[in-house]
């Protein structure tokens, strides 16, 4: 039987967990240029933007789970191709640097917490966040970001092997190719998230 979204986001139980939106993920220039074409082909930053408003006004926590990189490399992963790639980006991902802020339309409110992630794929190994949202009192998490190849899949499975409802307007999340992310949002992200959009979830938070 489908959840009642409304009920599933309660304000005091979920938490708003933003995944590399950041400058230089979903932004210009991008360490992944294809992928940040995704996100401006939806309006990820946009509805982020709204969601995150909301969940301010209402009291939501709003975490901004970045990924940064040590210019010396020191900590960083070497084993995956991905990581190589990112590497060789003409952009780095430096700590304080700009790639590394909230786009400006999103804003990093002081009510907001920000966790930096120096290693991984996912925003819930080897971060504060799983007991901080534990601490808070989070049952529910609305996840949104980049991307639905790898980190937002990660994300989901991590959250709910620890026992979070995961929430994803799938609005709010990008992968490429767009056919392949729909397929997998389709076909396996389906069976363990709450499948939602930014119109539907701000409407569930109106009242």
């Amino acid at each position: 039987m489908a959840l009642d979204l409304t009920s599933l986001v309660a304000p005091s139980r979920t938490a708003l967990v933003l995944q590399e939106v950041q400058n230089g993920v979903v932004g210009t220039p991008s360490v992944l240029p294809e992928l940040a074409a995704a996100v401006a082909e939806i309006g990820l930053i946009e509805h982020c933007a709204a969601l995150a408003a909301r969940a301010r006004e209402l009291g939501v926590p709003v975490f901004h789970c970045t990924a940064e990189t040590r210019d010396d490399l020191v900590g960083a992963n070497r084993n995956a191709r991905l990581f190589a790639g990112v590497q060789k980006a003409p952009l780095r991902l430096s700590p304080g640097s700009e790639a590394v802020q909230v786009p400006a339309a999103i804003g990093n409110d002081p009510r907001d917490v920000v966790l930096a992630r120096h290693h991984g794929l996912g925003p819930m190994t080897g971060t504060q966040l799983d007991p901080m949202l534990r601490n808070l009192g989070v049952t529910t998490i609305v996840g949104v970001g980049v991307s639905v190849n790898i980190g937002m899949t990660n994300f989901a499975f991590d959250a709910v092997n620890r026992g979070y409802q995961f929430v994803m307007p799938t609005d709010a999340v990008a992968g490429v190719p767009a056919e392949y992310a729909a397929a997998v949002i389709a076909n396996t992200l389906a069976l363990v998230a709450t499948l939602t959009t930014t119109a539907a979830l701000l409407e569930a938070w109106s009242g």
